[in-house]
């Protein structure tokens, strides 16, 4: 199945999905992938807000604001690999039986899922700007995040009870 077919099937049906990702190939390379996928994903989504405020300050030119944010979401990717860690590690604690591949797997796959609604995320800052519409939107993808990251963390962690 098509990554984005797969992106979409995780809003229906997550921990079907999940149990599919951590069971295709274990290299590297494929969480890599998930992972710099998103990133670039994730760019792109703040294209439109950076647009919106460039043409409001234009002090700061677009070119600028798009390179400052491409470092930034580039430093991320260290941080997420962290994430990953630290989470295999807590769910060890509580009596997680999963590897240090399937939490990165999983973190990364969350975030490559959430992609979609960033991108929604990112019309909403371009058309609103900021205000109630956008701190809403910014809620709905960090719960969306979450659910899916959390499913992934049960399933990769815990065997995920159906």
């Amino acid at each position: 199945m098509a990554v984005t077919d797969d992106i979409l099937a995780t809003y229906r049906s997550p921990a079907r999905v999940m149990r599919s990702v951590l069971e295709g190939e274990r290299h590297e390379a494929r969480a890599l992938a998930y992972l710099l996928a998103a990133v670039l994903v994730i760019h792109i989504a703040q294209w439109p807000g950076m647009s919106r405020a460039a043409f409001l300050e234009p002090d700061v030119p677009l070119a600028q604001r798009m390179f400052a944010a491409f470092l930034a979401v580039l430093a991320a990717v260290p941080v997420f690999y962290g994430l990953a860690g630290l989470s295999h590690l807590v769910s060890r604690a509580f009596g997680g039986t999963g590897s240090y591949f399937a939490a990165r797997i999983v973190l990364f796959w969350a975030l490559l899922a959430t992609t979609p609604l960033m991108l929604f995320q990112g019309l909403v800052a371009a058309f609103s700007g900021p205000g109630a519409a956008l701190t809403l939107t910014g809620v709905l993808v960090f719960a969306v995040f979450l659910w899916f990251w959390i499913t992934g963390l049960r399933i990769a962690e815990f065997g995920g009870a159906r």
